[in-house]
């Protein structure tokens, strides 16, 4: 077993659970945390979330699902280099996007400009409003009962306003603290994870190829690495290994760029970390600015495309389509979530966000088939 740093998060110093709860036998608490992602509802329908392409567009393409998993992957190797929690790393990736709507960001924008007079639609804020609330598995109390330092790691984001009514855990984006270092890897780990599959699945689309690629340094050069070193391997594995040199690259620099400030700002224990006035997980300055330019990239020429155009087009249509009908008519809800509307007394700003909640967990295909259903003559059920 890795033998902890002194910053790292520790079980014996959790600020715990918002319900008691006696400690498990054979597991530890951030075990237990992620384990409860695992069994969650929300957890399952990653399977069939986008991650860039709508689930229907093909099955090679990543998923939120498949995503978590890779950010978990890349989240505990680096863990474990830096000595921190790995058990507690891995259930922050895990749950991280379990507040994502369907449709991927297009259809988080269109639920976000649903909800502009009814609060606004954070994802952070609804993954953690789904593993505090929403999920409905346990008879002692609502959600799933996390410890403090999972849902910590969980809220990347959040604006003022939100944080206020967060209490403790909202505490940092009022005066300017950081997350726990297990909380700012996996954070590390999603970009590392989504940048170099989106190329990836760019390329598997059709959408990238590798003449745009290498007018970004940081792809040409480990192209070219591999190419030299497998002068005969062609197809999808010159793909598979260059894409694997371009995480390899990026945590290793990662890894040292974090030691060096950890060093360097001498943290005796997770409060420090936390009191520490900038992050101490990064990139070096040089790796930095390659990360950045795949992002542009990324953005010019993947998702600006005209087809992910289109589909984003499409998938705002149907979630505003959604809302707007479940909105103005919440006898077309399901029982149990009309049944919520009335407990909360019905007002507008609780149905919309019941709504939201609702439309929020739905998957890519789900989705489809209720807009189907609702607009298309002869879908009656």
């Amino acid at each position: 077993m890795t033998t902890l740093a002194p910053y790292a998060v520790r079980e014996a110093t959790s600020r715990g659970r918002a319900h008691h709860e006696d400690a498990p036998a054979y597991r530890g608490a951030f075990q237990r945390d992620r384990d409860r992602i695992i069994h969650s509802a929300a957890f399952r329908r990653l399977e069939y979330k986008t991650q860039v392409f709508v689930n229907h567009e093909g099955d090679m393409f990543r998923t939120r699902l498949t995503h978590s998993i890779e950010v978990a992957q890349i989240s505990r190797t680096i863990a474990r280099a830096l000595g921190l929690n790995e058990d507690l790393v891995e259930a922050i990736a895990l749950a991280h996007d379990l507040g994502h709507t369907p449709f991927g960001h297009a259809g988080q924008d269109a639920l976000n400009a649903c909800m502009r007079d009814c609060g606004g639609f954070e994802h952070n804020l609804q993954s953690l409003r789904v593993v505090d609330m929403l999920e409905e598995r346990y008879a002692s109390f609502p959600g799933l009962n996390l410890t403090y330092e999972t849902r910590e790691g969980i809220l990347k984001h959040c604006s003022r306003k939100n944080a206020r009514a967060l209490g403790a855990l909202g505490e940092r984006f009022l005066n300017g603290g950081q997350p726990s270092l297990e909380a700012q890897v996996a954070n590390l780990a999603d970009e590392i994870a989504y940048n170099n599959h989106d190329v990836d699945d760019g390329l598997r689309a059709g959408l990238l190829d590798i003449e745009t690629l290498t007018s970004t340094a940081f792809f040409r050069e480990q192209y070219e690495s591999v190419r030299e070193r497998w002068a005969d391997l062609s197809g999808r594995r010159v793909i598979h290994e260059t894409i694997r040199a371009m995480i390899n690259r990026q945590a290793t620099d990662l890894l040292d760029a974090s030691r060096a400030a950890i060093d360097a700002a001498g943290p005796g224990s997770v409060d420090d970390v936390r009191s520490h006035c900038t992050s101490l997980i990064g990139f070096s300055t040089e790796m930095l600015e390659q990360h950045r330019a795949l992002k542009r990239l990324l953005l010019r020429n993947l998702y600006r495309h005209y087809r992910v155009f289109r589909m984003s087009m499409k998938a705002q249509r149907i979630v505003g389509d959604l809302f707007g009908v479940f909105f103005e008519t919440p006898r077309s809800l399901p029982h149990d979530v009309q049944r919520r509307i009335e407990e909360r007394g019905g007002g507008e700003p609780e149905r919309a966000r019941l709504v939201a909640d609702y439309i929020a967990g739905m998957t890519d295909r789900f989705a489809i088939a209720e807009h189907r259903r609702l607009f298309t003559v002869g879908e009656l059920t």
